[in-house]
């Protein structure tokens, strides 16, 4: 099977098109550049008529009978469907689940911590899910305050989506990225915080003794 050109400088692209020359079908259906139809005609009348313009002919529609073909500015074409293609992977965002336990040691606690900053840096939800077993479940209260207090740690990245709650054998929340208003308010917080925490003075350092004289 022939492989199927694309247009200059963007090959790889899922949205590829043929373009001016390498379009080399004997007829095709011509769109012109007010979106009007200018009818069946060859491809060099296509071409000539686009670069009375200034245009490009290009390739919308190969699979039509006959294809379509429209006349249009290529890269600015190309520069708005690249545009369209990352507002939409802007718009989609996953949920992650991190599960932990309540007695959850130090390492393994910054190891989550870790793992979960990474996935608001790139963007996505998280959800925090602790599991209560047998007596743990009598002590749901405590096991809450304990989630607050996981939550606190991404104060400086993420925002509360839900906030920590009991459900059934389990204790949950769900923090999202933080929006750009939100991470500069937290910003000038710890700016703050940290103008009014007093300097620490340095310790003097021990006078030599004096050498004693003879």
């Amino acid at each position: 099977m022939r492989r199927r050109q694309t247009g200059p400088g963007v090959p790889g692209e899922e949205n590829q098109y043929r373009i001016n020359h390498q379009i080399r079908i004997a007829q095709i259906l011509v769109i012109g550049p007010e979106g009007d139809k200018l009818g069946v005609m060859s491809p060099d009348e296509a071409r000539s008529i686009a670069a009375d313009h200034g245009l490009d002919l290009v390739e919308v529609a190969p699979n039509a009978k006959p294809p379509v073909c429209r006349i249009m500015d290529f890269g600015k074409f190309r520069y708005e469907q690249a545009k369209k293609a990352a507002s939409s992977k802007a718009a989609k965002v996953d949920l992650k689940e991190l599960r932990l336990r309540p007695k959850t040691d130090d390492h393994d606690m910054e190891t989550m911590v870790r793992k979960a900053k990474g996935f608001i840096a790139h963007g996505d939800r998280v959800r925090l899910v602790m599991r209560l077993r047998g007596r743990e479940q009598s002590h749901a209260e405590l096991w809450l305050d304990k989630m607050v207090e996981i939550i606190a740690m991404f104060s400086d990245c993420a925002s509360v989506a839900q906030p920590a709650k009991v459900e059934g054998k389990m204790i949950t929340a769900t923090i999202e990225p933080m929006s750009n208003a939100e991470k500069e308010k937290a910003d000038k917080a710890a700016k703050a915080e940290k103008a009014d925490k007093p300097a620490e003075k340095p310790e003097k350092a021990d006078k030599p003794e004096k050498a004693e004289k003879k």
